[in-house]
Protein backbone atom coordinates (compact mmCIF):
# COMPACT_ATOMS: atom_id res chain seq x y z
CA UNK A 1 0.00 0.00 0.00
CA UNK A 2 1.58 3.26 -0.88
CA UNK A 3 2.16 5.43 2.12
CA UNK A 4 4.63 8.20 2.75
CA UNK A 5 6.00 10.16 5.68
CA UNK A 6 6.40 13.27 3.89
CA UNK A 7 3.85 16.27 4.59
CA UNK A 8 4.60 18.16 1.01
CA UNK A 9 4.49 14.33 -0.81
CA UNK A 10 1.47 13.45 0.57
CA UNK A 11 0.23 17.37 0.04
CA UNK A 12 0.99 17.17 -3.65
CA UNK A 13 -0.68 13.79 -4.18
CA UNK A 14 -3.27 15.27 -2.31
CA UNK A 15 -4.12 18.24 -4.57
CA UNK A 16 -3.68 16.07 -7.98
CA UNK A 17 -7.50 16.20 -9.49
CA UNK A 18 -8.58 14.64 -12.60
CA UNK A 19 -7.87 16.43 -16.20
CA UNK A 20 -11.36 18.59 -16.78
CA UNK A 21 -13.92 16.37 -18.29
CA UNK A 22 -16.52 19.56 -19.07
CA UNK A 23 -13.64 20.49 -21.20
CA UNK A 24 -12.70 17.91 -22.67
CA UNK A 25 -16.25 16.64 -24.10
CA UNK A 26 -16.42 20.53 -25.29
CA UNK A 27 -12.93 19.78 -27.15
CA UNK A 28 -14.16 16.30 -28.66
CA UNK A 29 -17.14 18.36 -29.96
CA UNK A 30 -15.30 21.07 -31.73
CA UNK A 31 -12.70 18.12 -33.07
CA UNK A 32 -15.55 16.14 -34.51
CA UNK A 33 -16.83 19.30 -36.49
CA UNK A 34 -13.31 19.91 -37.89
CA UNK A 35 -13.41 21.03 -41.98
CA UNK A 36 -11.66 17.40 -42.44
CA UNK A 37 -13.27 14.13 -42.86
CA UNK A 38 -13.84 12.58 -39.41
CA UNK A 39 -10.89 12.12 -37.14
CA UNK A 40 -8.87 12.45 -40.18
CA UNK A 41 -5.65 13.96 -37.78
CA UNK A 42 -5.89 10.67 -35.55
CA UNK A 43 -3.53 11.11 -32.65
CA UNK A 44 -2.89 14.92 -33.22
CA UNK A 45 -6.57 14.70 -32.23
CA UNK A 46 -6.44 12.57 -29.63
CA UNK A 47 -3.28 14.93 -28.00
CA UNK A 48 -5.49 17.98 -28.62
CA UNK A 49 -8.34 16.73 -26.80
CA UNK A 50 -6.15 15.76 -23.83
CA UNK A 51 -4.34 18.73 -23.86
CA UNK A 52 -7.66 21.03 -23.43
CA UNK A 53 -8.61 18.72 -20.74
CA UNK A 54 -5.37 18.75 -18.93
CA UNK A 55 -5.31 22.76 -19.36
CA UNK A 56 -8.91 23.11 -18.88
CA UNK A 57 -8.92 25.27 -21.16
CA UNK A 58 -9.95 25.40 -25.10
CA UNK A 59 -6.94 27.72 -25.93
CA UNK A 60 -3.77 26.07 -24.34
CA UNK A 61 -1.01 28.29 -24.19
CA UNK A 62 2.14 25.58 -23.81
CA UNK A 63 4.44 28.25 -25.16
CA UNK A 64 7.09 28.12 -22.26
CA UNK A 65 8.44 25.14 -22.30
CA UNK A 66 11.43 23.00 -20.19
CA UNK A 67 13.26 20.00 -19.96
CA UNK A 68 14.05 18.98 -16.77
CA UNK A 69 17.59 16.52 -16.67
CA UNK A 70 17.59 15.01 -13.56
CA UNK A 71 20.77 13.41 -12.70
CA UNK A 72 22.37 10.90 -10.11
CA UNK A 73 24.80 7.82 -10.23
CA UNK A 74 24.31 4.23 -9.51
CA UNK A 75 25.84 1.31 -6.94
CA UNK A 76 24.90 -1.49 -9.01
CA UNK A 77 27.04 -0.18 -12.12
CA UNK A 78 30.17 -2.00 -9.82
CA UNK A 79 28.03 -5.27 -11.02
CA UNK A 80 29.12 -5.12 -14.21
CA UNK A 81 25.60 -3.99 -16.05
CA UNK A 82 27.02 -0.69 -17.79
CA UNK A 83 29.21 -0.83 -21.12
CA UNK A 84 29.68 2.99 -19.52
CA UNK A 85 32.01 4.27 -17.05
CA UNK A 86 30.19 5.84 -14.19
CA UNK A 87 32.51 9.04 -14.58
CA UNK A 88 30.35 10.00 -17.80
CA UNK A 89 27.23 11.17 -15.61
CA UNK A 90 29.42 14.04 -14.41
CA UNK A 91 31.28 14.90 -17.66
CA UNK A 92 27.63 15.11 -19.24
CA UNK A 93 26.06 17.26 -17.13
CA UNK A 94 29.29 19.55 -16.88
CA UNK A 95 28.44 19.33 -21.58
CA UNK A 96 24.28 19.85 -20.62
CA UNK A 97 25.61 23.19 -18.57
CA UNK A 98 27.82 24.33 -21.86
CA UNK A 99 24.75 23.65 -23.77
CA UNK A 100 26.79 21.15 -26.14
CA UNK A 101 25.00 18.26 -25.44
CA UNK A 102 21.73 16.26 -27.59
CA UNK A 103 19.02 17.56 -25.50
CA UNK A 104 20.32 21.16 -26.04
CA UNK A 105 20.48 21.19 -29.49
CA UNK A 106 16.80 19.57 -29.74
CA UNK A 107 15.57 21.38 -26.82
CA UNK A 108 17.04 24.87 -28.65
CA UNK A 109 15.18 23.67 -32.42
CA UNK A 110 11.75 23.33 -30.71
CA UNK A 111 12.27 26.80 -28.29
CA UNK A 112 12.69 24.98 -25.07
CA UNK A 113 14.84 25.44 -22.25
CA UNK A 114 16.81 22.85 -20.45
CA UNK A 115 17.18 22.46 -16.82
CA UNK A 116 19.80 20.25 -14.91
CA UNK A 117 19.31 18.58 -11.46
CA UNK A 118 22.04 17.10 -9.66
CA UNK A 119 20.17 14.79 -7.48
CA UNK A 120 23.22 12.47 -6.58
CA UNK A 121 25.77 12.57 -8.99
CA UNK A 122 28.97 10.80 -7.78
CA UNK A 123 31.27 13.41 -7.85
CA UNK A 124 31.81 17.21 -6.99
CA UNK A 125 29.76 19.77 -9.03
CA UNK A 126 31.02 22.73 -7.04
CA UNK A 127 32.70 24.24 -10.15
CA UNK A 128 29.90 24.31 -12.49
CA UNK A 129 27.73 27.03 -9.37
CA UNK A 130 28.50 29.59 -11.73
CA UNK A 131 26.21 27.89 -14.41
CA UNK A 132 22.15 28.81 -13.34
CA UNK A 133 20.82 26.08 -15.48
CA UNK A 134 21.80 23.40 -12.85
CA UNK A 135 20.51 22.81 -9.70
CA UNK A 136 22.45 21.54 -6.88
CA UNK A 137 20.00 19.24 -4.83
CA UNK A 138 22.29 15.93 -4.14
CA UNK A 139 20.60 13.55 -1.71
CA UNK A 140 24.02 11.74 -1.89
CA UNK A 141 26.71 10.75 -3.84
CA UNK A 142 24.78 8.00 -6.26
CA UNK A 143 22.46 5.14 -4.97
CA UNK A 144 23.91 2.12 -3.32
CA UNK A 145 24.59 -1.09 -5.11
CA UNK A 146 21.07 -2.57 -5.00
CA UNK A 147 22.32 -5.90 -6.09
CA UNK A 148 23.73 -6.48 -2.61
CA UNK A 149 21.62 -3.87 -0.26
CA UNK A 150 18.94 -1.17 -0.75
CA UNK A 151 19.86 1.45 -3.37
CA UNK A 152 18.72 4.17 -0.70
CA UNK A 153 16.69 4.35 2.71
CA UNK A 154 12.82 4.92 2.66
CA UNK A 155 13.30 8.30 3.80
CA UNK A 156 15.72 9.09 1.13
CA UNK A 157 13.25 7.85 -1.51
CA UNK A 158 11.05 10.27 -0.44
CA UNK A 159 13.33 13.38 -0.70
CA UNK A 160 13.80 11.91 -4.50
CA UNK A 161 10.16 12.20 -4.95
CA UNK A 162 10.36 15.56 -3.30
CA UNK A 163 13.51 17.12 -5.17
CA UNK A 164 11.22 16.66 -8.35
CA UNK A 165 8.24 17.94 -6.39
CA UNK A 166 10.23 21.36 -5.18
CA UNK A 167 11.81 21.97 -8.86
CA UNK A 168 8.40 21.65 -10.42
CA UNK A 169 6.89 24.44 -7.88
CA UNK A 170 10.26 26.71 -8.20
CA UNK A 171 9.90 26.68 -11.97
CA UNK A 172 6.34 26.18 -12.62
CA UNK A 173 5.89 30.35 -12.76
CA UNK A 174 8.18 30.29 -15.98
CA UNK A 175 6.55 27.03 -17.63
CA UNK A 176 3.67 25.90 -19.34
CA UNK A 177 4.96 22.23 -20.23
CA UNK A 178 7.40 20.19 -18.54
CA UNK A 179 9.43 17.47 -20.16
CA UNK A 180 11.63 15.20 -18.16
CA UNK A 181 15.04 14.27 -19.30
CA UNK A 182 17.42 12.00 -17.25
CA UNK A 183 21.40 11.18 -17.23
CA UNK A 184 22.85 8.64 -15.16
CA UNK A 185 24.96 6.09 -16.22
CA UNK A 186 23.78 2.71 -15.62
CA UNK A 187 19.97 3.81 -14.69
CA UNK A 188 18.32 1.17 -17.40
CA UNK A 189 19.04 -1.05 -14.54
CA UNK A 190 16.89 0.06 -11.79
CA UNK A 191 14.50 1.37 -14.36
CA UNK A 192 13.82 -2.45 -15.60
CA UNK A 193 13.57 -3.71 -11.53
CA UNK A 194 11.04 -0.75 -11.17
CA UNK A 195 9.40 -1.42 -14.16
CA UNK A 196 9.37 -5.43 -13.54
CA UNK A 197 7.99 -5.23 -9.58
CA UNK A 198 5.07 -2.98 -10.62
CA UNK A 199 4.18 -4.27 -13.99
CA UNK A 200 4.56 -7.54 -12.52
CA UNK A 201 6.98 -8.79 -15.55
CA UNK A 202 10.00 -11.25 -15.37
CA UNK A 203 13.52 -9.13 -15.41
CA UNK A 204 14.20 -11.08 -19.11
CA UNK A 205 11.22 -9.09 -20.17
CA UNK A 206 11.67 -5.60 -19.36
CA UNK A 207 15.98 -5.36 -19.31
CA UNK A 208 17.11 -4.39 -22.74
CA UNK A 209 20.73 -3.50 -23.97
CA UNK A 210 21.11 0.31 -22.28
CA UNK A 211 23.96 1.89 -24.35
CA UNK A 212 24.52 -1.12 -26.24
CA UNK A 213 25.62 -4.49 -24.04
CA UNK A 214 26.34 -7.52 -26.27
CA UNK A 215 24.71 -10.63 -26.02
CA UNK A 216 26.66 -12.04 -22.87
CA UNK A 217 26.23 -8.95 -20.85
CA UNK A 218 22.75 -8.42 -21.52
CA UNK A 219 22.46 -11.78 -20.20
CA UNK A 220 25.05 -10.74 -16.92
CA UNK A 221 22.33 -7.58 -16.15
CA UNK A 222 19.26 -9.69 -16.39
CA UNK A 223 20.61 -12.50 -13.97
CA UNK A 224 21.91 -9.73 -11.37
CA UNK A 225 18.54 -8.10 -11.78
CA UNK A 226 16.77 -11.53 -11.32
CA UNK A 227 18.83 -11.77 -7.97
CA UNK A 228 17.95 -8.07 -6.96
CA UNK A 229 14.63 -8.91 -6.95
CA UNK A 230 14.60 -11.97 -5.37
CA UNK A 231 17.05 -10.59 -2.60
CA UNK A 232 14.46 -7.16 -2.01
CA UNK A 233 11.18 -8.30 -2.80
CA UNK A 234 9.93 -4.85 -3.46
CA UNK A 235 6.24 -4.41 -2.62
CA UNK A 236 4.30 -3.55 -6.19
CA UNK A 237 1.74 -1.64 -4.40
CA UNK A 238 3.82 0.30 -2.26
CA UNK A 239 5.94 2.95 -5.06
CA UNK A 240 8.28 4.46 -2.14
CA UNK A 241 9.45 1.04 -1.20
CA UNK A 242 10.16 0.29 -4.91
CA UNK A 243 12.10 3.23 -5.14
CA UNK A 244 13.77 2.76 -2.21
CA UNK A 245 15.12 -0.92 -2.49
CA UNK A 246 15.85 -0.74 -6.66
CA UNK A 247 15.15 2.57 -7.66
CA UNK A 248 17.79 5.55 -8.35
CA UNK A 249 17.77 9.55 -7.26
CA UNK A 250 17.14 10.72 -10.45
CA UNK A 251 14.31 8.48 -11.22
CA UNK A 252 12.32 9.50 -8.24
CA UNK A 253 12.92 12.93 -9.06
CA UNK A 254 11.57 12.50 -12.39
CA UNK A 255 8.32 11.26 -10.37
CA UNK A 256 7.94 13.79 -8.22
CA UNK A 257 8.38 16.34 -11.55
CA UNK A 258 5.43 14.39 -13.05
CA UNK A 259 3.51 14.38 -9.14
CA UNK A 260 4.37 18.31 -8.91
CA UNK A 261 3.11 18.88 -11.85
CA UNK A 262 0.15 17.38 -12.63
CA UNK A 263 -0.79 19.21 -8.91
CA UNK A 264 -0.43 22.33 -10.85
CA UNK A 265 -2.52 21.29 -14.15
CA UNK A 266 0.58 21.43 -16.21
CA UNK A 267 1.18 18.91 -18.95
CA UNK A 268 4.21 17.09 -18.39
CA UNK A 269 5.92 15.08 -21.77
CA UNK A 270 7.93 11.53 -20.37
CA UNK A 271 10.46 10.89 -22.32
CA UNK A 272 12.12 7.13 -22.49
CA UNK A 273 12.21 3.85 -20.58
CA UNK A 274 14.15 6.00 -17.44
CA UNK A 275 11.06 8.51 -17.60
CA UNK A 276 8.76 5.86 -18.13
CA UNK A 277 9.50 3.89 -14.58
CA UNK A 278 9.67 7.31 -13.18
CA UNK A 279 5.64 7.70 -14.35
CA UNK A 280 4.81 3.97 -13.56
CA UNK A 281 5.67 5.19 -10.07
CA UNK A 282 4.06 8.62 -10.24
CA UNK A 283 1.06 7.01 -11.40
CA UNK A 284 1.34 4.29 -8.42
CA UNK A 285 1.53 6.97 -6.13
CA UNK A 286 -1.59 9.48 -7.48
CA UNK A 287 -3.67 7.42 -10.24
CA UNK A 288 -5.00 11.19 -11.43
CA UNK A 289 -1.50 12.42 -12.15
CA UNK A 290 -1.41 10.04 -15.33
CA UNK A 291 -4.26 12.11 -16.87
CA UNK A 292 -0.98 14.87 -17.06
CA UNK A 293 1.23 12.76 -18.65
CA UNK A 294 2.07 12.61 -22.43
CA UNK A 295 4.28 9.67 -23.99
CA UNK A 296 7.02 11.91 -26.23
CA UNK A 297 7.74 8.19 -27.84
CA UNK A 298 8.76 4.85 -28.16
CA UNK A 299 12.21 4.05 -27.22
CA UNK A 300 13.86 0.83 -28.71
CA UNK A 301 13.86 -0.66 -25.02
CA UNK A 302 11.36 -3.19 -24.44
CA UNK A 303 10.46 -2.60 -21.09
CA UNK A 304 9.31 1.00 -22.01
CA UNK A 305 7.19 -0.60 -24.64
CA UNK A 306 5.43 -2.61 -21.35
CA UNK A 307 5.32 0.64 -18.79
CA UNK A 308 3.38 2.28 -21.50
CA UNK A 309 0.97 -0.10 -22.07
CA UNK A 310 0.57 -0.42 -17.61
CA UNK A 311 -0.05 3.37 -18.19
CA UNK A 312 -2.21 3.10 -21.30
CA UNK A 313 -0.64 5.66 -23.41
CA UNK A 314 0.25 5.57 -26.93
CA UNK A 315 3.61 7.38 -27.65
CA UNK A 316 3.99 10.31 -30.18
CA UNK A 317 6.82 9.71 -31.95
CA UNK A 318 9.48 5.96 -33.08
CA UNK A 319 12.54 7.11 -34.11
CA UNK A 320 14.49 3.81 -32.59
CA UNK A 321 15.49 6.45 -29.88
CA UNK A 322 17.70 5.08 -27.30
CA UNK A 323 19.39 8.41 -25.73
CA UNK A 324 17.64 9.24 -22.66
CA UNK A 325 18.65 12.81 -21.64
CA UNK A 326 14.96 13.98 -22.89
CA UNK A 327 15.40 13.50 -26.35
CA UNK A 328 12.42 12.10 -27.28
CA UNK A 329 10.54 14.14 -25.32
CA UNK A 330 12.17 17.51 -26.61
CA UNK A 331 11.21 16.14 -30.01
CA UNK A 332 7.37 15.50 -29.37
CA UNK A 333 7.07 19.01 -27.92
CA UNK A 334 6.76 20.01 -31.79
CA UNK A 335 3.93 17.85 -31.85
CA UNK A 336 2.22 19.18 -29.10
CA UNK A 337 2.06 22.52 -30.76
CA UNK A 338 0.64 20.97 -34.06
CA UNK A 339 -2.27 19.39 -31.60
CA UNK A 340 -2.35 23.51 -30.35
CA UNK A 341 -2.90 24.63 -33.37
CA UNK A 342 -5.04 22.03 -34.55
CA UNK A 343 -7.59 23.36 -31.51
CA UNK A 344 -7.39 26.59 -31.95
CA UNK A 345 -7.03 27.31 -35.39
CA UNK A 346 -8.80 25.13 -37.85
CA UNK A 347 -12.28 25.86 -38.88
CA UNK A 348 -15.30 24.01 -38.41
CA UNK A 349 -17.08 23.47 -41.41
CA UNK A 350 -19.40 25.98 -40.11
CA UNK A 351 -17.21 28.34 -39.81
CA UNK A 352 -15.32 27.57 -42.74
CA UNK A 353 -18.95 27.25 -44.76
CA UNK A 354 -17.41 24.00 -46.27
CA UNK A 355 -20.44 21.30 -46.99
CA UNK A 356 -19.73 18.74 -44.51
CA UNK A 357 -20.37 14.93 -45.02
CA UNK A 358 -24.04 13.73 -46.51
CA UNK A 359 -26.48 12.43 -44.02
CA UNK A 360 -27.31 8.68 -44.93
Amino acid sequence: MNTASSSLLNDTIAAITSADSATRACARQRLEQLAIPHWALGQLQDLAEDLAAMCATMHPCLQRKMVVVMAADHGIVSAGVSKFPQEVTREMVRNFCNEKASINALARQCGAAVTVVDVGVAADLSDLSAFDNLLHRKIAPGSANFAQQAAMSRHQAEQALEVGITVAQQLGDRVDIFATGDMGIGNTSPSSAIIATICRRSAAEVTGRGTGLDDAALQRKIAVLEQALKLHQPDPDDAVDVLAKVGGFEIGAIAGLILGSAAQGKPVVIDGVISSAAALLAASLAPASRDYMIAGHRSVEQGQHIALQHLDKQPLLDLNLRLGEGTGAALAFNIVDAAVAVLTEVATFAEAAVSGPEKR
